[in-house]
């Protein structure tokens, strides 16, 4: 079998995509068990075991790895969040199918917090730049609800959205501080007993 020249820029497009995603999907791993700033060059080489040289063919810096893992954190929350509304025309529903992302999650929430607010939390600290970053995954999910809430019929659908995001960040903090399955599934059933609540206002 001869290949042409073609032939050739597929293939090595194709290996190139996939060592790109393996890339992403590590640090992606690593930003969440050990922290971004906590995560060089060298640790992602060594869990992918693409050469640490070849990484300047898909990422010129470590930030631009961040700007693709945080790409990737919206994109699959998008897909969540399409879910929960092909799930339900319901409002109700579609916001208690979003919280079951706490038990569907709970073993790396006791072990290691919440992906998106530790995450968040450490890029907040640092340079501004970091700060749209920091908060993208949040204001997808912040809009998501704030809809759901308005449909619902929800005064101050906006404060109502950030109250839940905050209460559920609070739990996955406090979950994984004291390592208490308990208190995540108690936190998450009272959660979902108040979003049931037809006097939710």
């Amino acid at each position: 079998m001869t290949l042409n020249l073609a032939d050739i820029h597929y293939i090595m497009g194709t290996k190139g995509d996939n060592n790109r995603q393996r890339i992403v999907e590590a640090a992606d791993r690593l930003f969440y068990t050990r922290g971004y700033n906590q995560t060089s060059f060298r640790d992602i080489s060594d869990v992918t075991g693409i050469p640490r040289g070849n990484f300047y063919y898909y990422f010129k810096t470590k930030d631009e790895i961040l700007g693709a893992v945080v790409d990737a954190r919206v994109s699959g929350f998008k897909e969540m969040l399409s879910a929960c509304e092909k799930q339900s025309s319901d409002p109700r529903q579609r916001i208690l199918c979003f919280t079951d992302m706490l038990s569907e999650s709970e073993d790396n929430i006791v072990k290691t917090g919440c992906p998106i607010g530790t995450l968040s939390s450490e890029l907040a600290k640092d340079e501004d730049d970091f700060r749209d970053i920091a908060q993208a995954v949040f204001a997808l999910v912040h809009t998501w609800l704030t809809r759901q809430f308005t449909e619902i019929g929800v005064s101050q659908a906006s404060d109502k959205a950030m109250d839940l995001l905050a209460r559920m960040q609070g739990i996955t903090v406090m979950a994984c501080a004291f390592n208490d399955r308990e208190f995540l599934r108690r936190s998450l059933a009272d959660i979902k007993a108040s979003i049931k609540s037809k006097t939710l206002n």
